[in-house]
């Protein structure tokens, strides 16, 4: 009998099982795919070395999934954003520096300026923990986030902006998500510039070799013959004082406990008894993966780089809607990486990877204004709709009502059965920092019922990592604070001209 069975050997499964294995118990990881690594896919070929078509990238203040790689011995290196990036808006293409895109309308800027504070701010407000105990909570996950957008901002622009930071950061439609998820997700990301940013946010950095490298040498750590490839789950049963799990081949494995790492929505494929309880089950129908497909066009030579461009982009016609620079840090395989999400993914799938191809290179030809784009020397894609064992990608969404119907019965535990995954973490959820959280959070449940560690051990803070890997966290200027919102602009001139307009009357009195 073993000690821990875990289903799932992406980050969150393997990092349950580092942390059981060194805590000196016997685990045995199932994995349904022919590699671990989950979500995160590195493909390997001469023609482009090597590229990752899954997660990829970390930055400032995701310090497990740092302390990981360091752990690990998997070194990261710095995104290219040093030139100009490009936004398409409404049939207008304008260059800038940083994230936030230029809006030369004084009435656009101030909106947006106030819509970015007005959300980090609501969502500083939410529990990462348990967003459903927002005192607004009902409310808030009772309203999606298209119509938040609709009822907060004014200017077209900046409802374009959010969509397109919505679409990018949970592969989904604005009407599909709450806005209690979106807020919650901000939360966990630290605010949406810390979320969009490349230098100093989310997107700074990745891994050299491929983010599946992290679970290669997670599997070599915890022992390759406990981490048994080709086993879909499709029963697991509680009895007495174990769980019995058995695969789609007829294997069978005991274990005392067991941790569930693979996404929600798969959990339907499996049967449990005695049956999952029934709130469980509510949520688990109740939990989508996002729609995505992850593309990276190659080239014989960056030549946007050499005009002056990072090669990153947003777009609000598509079929990309982001895009960045996928050129190796030594300059090799130029490539530009592209998302194609939400809506547009579900509609381009329908059609033939060649199609796809075509659209996303005239789409880089026509926001660059470069026709070099439109002859890629190759082409992948990953469309994350079609894994089996994913569902999509990056995470789960809770569409209205959910968060609050069904929260509290996310990370609970059904008897011997512990539950992790980048969607039930507490920081960075949906991105690989936050698998690594959750898959340790539900490792330590397990030690404190076998009595190996004290209670206010279960949740640990992480300390600040070494020196060599800490980053800096973004600034806002003081300006963005000082700005007023376009109603504090229209009140006050409204104030003002209607003092205006009492003096003159006054003075011909």
């Amino acid at each position: 009998m073993h000690d821990v069975i875990i289903l799932g050997a992406g980050i969150s499964g393997l990092s349950a099982a580092k942390l059981l294995s060194e805590m000196g118990l016997d685990v045995l990881v199932l994995e349904a795919r022919d590699r671990v690594g989950g979500r995160t896919h590195t493909l390997h070929d001469p023609r482009f070395g090597y590229t990752d078509v899954g997660g990829a990238y970390v930055g400032p203040t995701q310090n497990r999934i740092l302390r990981m790689a360091k752990d690990l011995g998997v070194d990261t290196y710095l995104v290219d954003d040093s030139q100009y990036c490009l936004t398409e808006i409404q049939g207008s293409v304008r260059r800038f520096v940083g994230v936030i895109p230029p809006i030369y309308n004084p009435i656009g800027l101030l909106d947006l300026n106030n819509a970015i504070r007005t959300v980090d701010k609501m969502a500083a407000e939410v529990p990462r923990a348990a967003p459903w105990k927002h005192p607004s909570a009902k409310q808030l996950d009772s309203m999606t986030a298209k119509e938040f957008i609709e009822r907060m901002v004014w200017a077209e622009s900046t409802k374009i902006l959010l969509d397109i930071f919505i679409k990018t950061v949970f592969c989904v439609e604005t009407h599909e998500i709450s806005t209690l998820c979106v807020l919650w997700g901000i939360r966990c990301g630290q605010g949406i510039e810390r979320m969009s940013n490349i230098s100093g946010g989310a997107q700074e950095r990745k891994f050299v070799g491929g983010a599946q490298t992290i679970s290669e040498r997670l599997a070599e750590r915890i022992g390759r013959e406990r981490v048994r490839l080709s086993s879909p789950v499709v029963r697991v049963e509680q009895a007495g004082d174990g769980v019995t799990v058995t695969s789609e081949r007829g294997e069978t494995s005991v274990g005392r406990f067991a941790i569930s790492a693979v996404p929600h929505a798969i959990l339907q494929m499996i049967r449990f008894h005695p049956p999952l309880p029934a709130r469980k089950r509510q949520l688990i129908q109740r939990m989508p993966m996002g729609s995505v497909i992850k593309t990276v066009t190659f080239y014989d030579r960056a030549f946007w780089k050499e005009r002056g461009f990072s090669g990153c982009s947003m777009s609000d016609v598509g079929p990309v809607d982001f895009s960045i620079d996928d050129t190796k840090p030594d300059g090799s395989h130029p490539a530009i990486m592209g998302f194609i999400q939400a809506g547009t993914a579900r509609r381009l799938s329908l059609g033939t990877l060649e199609q796809r191809k075509e659209s996303v290179c005239q789409h880089y030809a026509k926001i660059f204004k470069m026709e070099e784009f439109l002859n890629p020397k190759d082409y992948i894609e990953k469309n994350w709709m079609e894994e089996t064992y994913s569902g999509g990608c990056y995470s789960s969404i809770f569409g209205p009502g959910v968060l609050t119907a069904f929260g509290d019965a996310l990370r609970q535990p059904v008897g011997r059965i512990h539950f992790a995954g980048t969607e039930l973490a507490d920081e960075w959820i949906g991105y690989m920092d936050g698998a690594v959280q959750s898959g340790e959070r539900a490792a330590r449940e397990i030690l404190l019922e076998l009595g190996k560690i004290p209670v206010d051990e279960t949740f640990q803070p992480e300390p600040p990592p070494p020196a060599d890997v800490s980053l800096n966290p973004t600034e806002s200027s003081w300006l963005t604070g000082a700005l007023p919102s376009v109603d504090t602009l229209l009140r006050f001139s409204g104030i003002a001209l209607a003092a205006g307009l009492a003096w003159f009357f006054q003075s011909k009195l």
